[in-house]
């Protein structure tokens, strides 16, 4: 009767494929080269969980580039896990899946085995009798993955006979069969052997002690034993078949010591000891052969009775914001296997950005930011959503107006966490302080209660939008953002044109921050703030202003574009090694718009555009000595005596000129009118 063996059965543990999803999306990309993996399977001790060689989530997949397929770096010791090497050939594409040449891939593992058994290498890590292959498509948009297993298998030619097969307990002796079983206890039980799946088993004829030594020990069993047994770890639980593993394990035998008649020992378990009456005990007959030529394989994984591969989907059973999460973060994942392998996602992913308005550009920003995986978003707004805003602002809808309407910074929170929960969101309600509107000393406490938490808010973010509607609410954050050396990205609209910047650092970074950077590559000269270019410092521009004028009339293209734009610049500059040093580029000086330090391309300090003229142009300023905002003289000013400094520029409209010398500024440039306008009233009189 022809010796027929139970086949292995494969099993997969959900974590494994998110861990390979992982590895595929941070460290493979495109390359689909041969994985090494370990499967682990261990002697049968319950029929539910027979015959099965499982892929764990962590401990299947290699943790480092120079991991090896052999069984040598897995962790040894475990009595449940026999590792066993197996090779992930994993396609991009469902039709290279369907196209993959089976049978050269099993051909190809099984001479690998056969190669091993001939050099011996079999005999020191028996393991590798075992080796098993999975072919994979995964696609990670719908989560869902496609795969093969194979166990090769060497083919006897002819196939091996059973001359009988029968449980240990009837083939031992009481005796025998208690001292093989304690053998096999302390086989199991030792930290060298627990996963060590082949071994000698001998019963002396004197005492009846049964010794289990490892495989390569052959020599040495050739004694006086009254019984000598090829013992394996046995997956399967059938009475009336071995295990697939002996398959391999035979033509070992039949190859390196030339056996005719086998005895071989099935070792099962009961509650994770040794079970006599699980265990089996068969003779096999090998009819030996001259022919050293590879044998035949097989061993591919049946589903169902069909040679066929099997699917998963863990969409369903995911918990629904770590699939959200999974989902959102491809498209950037994807960037970096092609267009963009140097983007630091973790730079991004752990970033915190303070929205300075949450109108419509600040709903713009918001949603950006978390298309480039921003998660931690804090919106500063003192408004109430209107009915004009939803069809605007794309946070809100009319259920956000309804009665007295909703603050805009709550209900920017609440849509932000719809549309994703696993954004970290908060909302503060608070008017920003202005320079220009002055107030009355009941109010001094609270506006400067206003200013403290602003400056809180800014010094424990890492970057600032300002996004307000008027100029003069941009003055504090401006200051407050030199101050704490914070990035801070500004966009403004027109009726139909934008203006996008990034602020340079606070005047006083550079002699602290600066140390360590090539200065010759930065310089010394800062980029310039929203502020740097006005010669009058910010005042009221919303008392007697007709309805156009308090509300911001513009184009409904231009808040999508400029808000994206700001997005872009604070990415830019977060992916720049120089980070907020950076120099400003423009597309005139960067060879084509490829910056050499950038990943993203140029760096700009300002970006402004039309789209009556459907234009756009990058311009460069440099920081101002007497910026209202970002001076040394202004930064110095509030540092010396902070909530004073901050009453006399919100109080007093001319404080901030006069401090920073605009004011003689103003009186030089008018008197240079005059002069001017006199040497021409002399001239036309002298003409007449």
């Amino acid at each position: 009767m022809i010796l027929q063996f139970a086949p292995l059965n494969s099993s997969v543990d959900e974590g494994f494929w998110h861990s390979f999803s992982s590895l595929k999306l941070d460290k493979l990309g495109i390359d689909d080269s041969p994985i090494s993996i370990t499967g682990f399977y261990a002697p049968c001790s319950h029929p539910q969980v027979s015959n099965h060689l499982t892929l764990l989530s962590s401990e299947s997949l290699p943790s480092s580039s120079d991991e090896q397929s052999s069984t040598e770096n897995t962790i040894h010791g475990n009595r449940n896990k026999c590792p066993v090497p197996g090779t992930l050939y994993n396609t991009n594409t469902v039709e290279s899946f369907t196209k993959l040449d089976k049978q050269s891939l099993l051909k190809s593992e099984a001479n690998k085995i056969w190669e091993d058994i001939q050099s011996g290498k079999a005999l020191e890590d028996c393991a590798l009798l075992s080796r098993f292959l999975v072919i994979s498509f995964a696609d990670l948009k719908k989560w869902s993955f496609r795969y093969w297993f194979a166990f090769p298998a060497l083919v006897l030619d002819p196939p091996a006979s059973l001359v009988e097969l029968k449980p240990a307990s009837e083939y031992f002796t009481s005796e025998e069969a208690e001292s093989v079983s304690a053998a096999c206890n302390e086989w199991r039980d030792s930290s060298l052997t627990t996963d060590v799946p082949f071994f000698l088993v001998s019963v002396s004829s004197d005492d009846s002690k049964a010794t289990i030594t490892p495989l390569k020990d052959w020599e040495a069993c050739q004694g006086d034993h009254h019984k000598l047994l090829f013992g394996f770890y046995d997956p399967c639980h059938l009475p009336s078949n071995p295990g697939w593993p002996l398959r391999n394990y035979l033509a070992l035998i039949r190859s390196k010591w030339n056996l005719e008649t086998v005895w071989f020992f099935c070792y099962r378990e009961s509650r994770g000891f040794a079970d006599m009456s699980l265990s089996l005990v068969g003779q096999a007959s090998i009819t030996l052969s001259s022919d050293s030529s590879v044998p035949n394989s097989v061993g591919w994984e049946l589903n169902k009775g069909k040679r066929a591969p099997r699917s998963i989907s863990l969409a369903n059973s995911m918990d629904p914001t770590r699939l959200a999460v999974s989902a959102c973060d491809l498209n950037l994942k994807l960037m970096r296997w092609r267009a963009l392998p140097s983007l630091d996602l973790n730079v991004l992913s752990s970033v915190k950005c303070l929205l300075l308005g949450a109108g419509t550009l600040g709903c713009q920003v918001a949603r950006t930011l978390m298309g480039w995986g921003i998660r931690n978003i804090t919106f500063v707004d003192y408004g109430k959503v209107a009915m004009s805003n939803p069809v605007r602002q794309s946070l809100y809808t009319f259920e956000d107006c309804v009665g007295r309407g909703e603050f805009k910074a709550v209900a920017a929170v609440k849509s932000l966490k719809q549309i994703f929960p696993a954004v970290e969101s908060s909302g503060v309600v608070m008017a920003i302080p202005m320079p220009g509107h002055p107030i009355s000393s009941q109010e001094e406490e609270s506006v400067l209660g206003d200013c403290k938490r602003l400056r809180d808010l800014i010094e424990s973010h890492d970057a600032v939008f300002l996004l307000t509607d008027t100029r003069e609410s941009r003055w504090l954050p401006s200051l407050l953002c030199a101050n704490a050396n914070k990035i801070a990205i500004n966009a403004a609209l027109g009726f139909d044109s934008y203006m996008v910047m990034r602020h340079g650092a606070g005047p006083n970074s550079l002699s602290d921050d600066m140390q360590n950077l090539d200065i010759n590559k930065t310089g010394r000269q800062r980029l310039g703030c929203y502020f740097c270019n006005d010669v009058v410092a910010p005042q009221d521009s919303m008392t007697d202003r007709t309805l156009d004028q308090q509300c911001t009339v513009t184009r409904p293209g231009l808040a999508p574009i400029a808000g994206a734009l700001a997005v872009e610049l604070l990415v830019g500059v977060l992916q720049h090694p120089l980070g907020i040093y950076a120099k400003g580029d423009n597309s005139s000086s960067s060879n084509g718009g490829n910056s050499d330090e950038s990943p993203l391309g140029i760096l700009p300090h300002q970006i402004r555009g039309s789209v009556s003229q459907f234009s756009q142009i990058t311009l460069l300023g440099q920081a101002s000595n007497s910026c209202t905002a970002c001076s040394e003289t202004v930064v110095s000013e509030y540092r010396e005596k902070g909530n004073s400094f901050i009453l006399e520029a919100i109080n007093h409209p001319t404080y901030l000129e006069d401090l920073t010398g605009l004011t003689e500024l103003k009186k030089a440039a008018n008197s240079f009118s005059l002069d001017w306008e006199d040497d021409g009233d002399d001239d036309e009189a002298v003409d007449m």
